[in-house]
């Protein structure tokens, strides 16, 4: 047995050299006869190709999967970055969206205090709104004008649409904006197109009541609420909203003015009224004449009736 398997392997490797030699110089004559270049030997190559790749599909079918897995691999990283370099770009195009959105309203808002249709006599300055220093017992903000500007306490001040609030309280360079829902605003408005007066009054909610209507049957929810100019508290004409019933029956406003985003505020000036710092001179005293009969003897001097003139007195 072992003498037949050393016989074997005798005859084993010279036939492996001799089939490689021979593997060797077919592929040799095979690269020399795809080299030559001749139209007869070009005629062979193209039936050789003809006889011999048809048959070899089944062969050629694992070669042709595995490329094209690779190719499809290929493909899955280029989307695969495509997608993570559309992704960056969408969250750029959210903060520019956002930034745009600001803008626009920031525009809008601009537009409408350039268009609103206001008395010609009256001038106004327009200030930024700083803070909101609003809270459950007082709403008001802060706006970066002042006595620098030539704010006064008083001044009514309005967004783009409506009525806002007005003045109380006024720094070198800042001011406070009480609004019109705060519990201390007291405003006089008249509803159209009835012409009725009434009282706005703030109770801190979105939505200020109306009061003291002369006619309550006159008006109806949806009528406009413009300032009267009675009292000489603010301007008459400007528009502070429109006119609304709660569930209980009483009649409220919806402001016109965008409490939500208040940015920009209107000051409107008013220099019809004068302003009286004195109050000593709001009454003149009363000079009492004198007469010969002198004080009865209540106490109480002898005063002219009203269609006696007085008498000049003796001395």
């Amino acid at each position: 047995m072992a003498k037949d398997r050393a016989q074997s392997e005798d005859y084993t490797g010279p036939l492996k050299r001799l089939m490689l030699g021979v593997l060797l110089l077919c592929l040799l004559g095979l690269f020399l006869l795809w080299r030559i270049d001749s139209p007869r030997v070009e005629r062979f190559r193209a039936q050789v190709v003809d006889r011999v790749v048809p048959n070899f599909d089944w062969a050629m079918a694992p070669v042709t999967a595995t490329v094209n897995i690779l190719r499809d691999f290929q493909s899955y990283q280029r989307i695969y970055q495509q997608n993570q370099e559309l992704r960056r770009e969408l969250q750029q195009m959210k903060a520019w969206k956002e930034a745009a959105l600001q803008l626009e309203q920031e525009n809008a808002r601009l537009l409408d205090l350039n268009n609103v249709q206001l008395d010609p006599r009256l001038t106004y300055v327009t200030g930024v709104v700083m803070a909101d220093s609003g809270s459950p017992f007082r709403q008001s903000v802060l706006i970066n004008v002042g006595s620098r500007d030539g704010i006064v306490d008083g001044w009514a001040a309005m967004d783009g649409l409506g009525l806002v609030g007005r003045i109380a309280g006024v720094g070198r360079a800042t001011s406070r904006v009480v609004l019109l829902t705060d519990t201390s605003s007291r405003i006089p408005v008249t509803i159209q197109p009835s012409g009725q007066r009434a009282l706005l009054m703030g109770d801190n909610s979105a939505v200020p009541y109306v009061d003291f209507i002369e006619a309550p049957d006159r008006v109806r929810p949806g009528d406009r609420v413009m300032t009267s100019g009675d009292g000489g508290v603010f301007p008459a004409g400007l528009l502070v909203g429109q006119l609304a019933q709660d569930p209980g029956g009483r009649m409220r406003v919806r402001l016109a003015a965008d409490y939500e985003r208040l940015e920009f505020l209107r000051v409107l000036r008013s220099y019809e009224h004068e302003n009286i710092n004195d109050p000593g001179n709001l009454i003149a005293p009363v000079i009492l004449p004198e007469t010969s009969g002198g004080p009865d003897p209540q106490g109480t001097p002898d005063l002219p009736t009203a269609n006696e003139p007085p008498e000049a007195g003796n001395g």
